[in-house]
């Protein structure tokens, strides 16, 4: 796990060109952008704890906590809670985070590979 969430980190530290390796917070931030799927210049405070929301529910969504619901009506995804958390220290959350946002880039690259695929047909 260590290495797979370190190589996430840099290749979001090289896409984006950074100086720094991004942090579990400015990952969650970037997969709640990728969800609402439109990027703005500036996000208020609001908005931003909103995207942190969507990448929170996307990724507890894989262990059935929460189930995607829909879109309203500015195209923001919302999620429904259908299971109940268990409560989990610090270091617990953050591992399962971590396994989330490994599946996810994992998914993202496997349809990203296979979009490749289809272009070059």
């Amino acid at each position: 796990m260590n290495f797979e969430w370190l190589r996430i980190r840099h290749f979001l530290k090289d896409r984006f060109q950074r100086e720094v390796l991004p942090d579990l917070n400015g990952i969650l931030f970037l997969i709640g952008i990728q969800e609402l799927g439109r990027w703005q210049e500036k996000f208020s405070k609001e908005e931003k704890q909103d995207l942190m929301h969507i990448a929170t529910c996307r990724l507890l969504g894989y262990y059935g906590y929460y189930e995607f619901a829909g879109r309203d009506a500015d195209g923001w995804p919302h999620w429904e809670l259908v299971r109940k958390i268990p409560p989990n220290n610090l270091k617990e959350q953050e591992i399962l985070f971590k396994q989330g946002i490994i599946r996810y880039f994992k998914e993202w690259e496997a349809e990203t590979a296979s979009l490749k695929e289809d272009s070059s047909k």
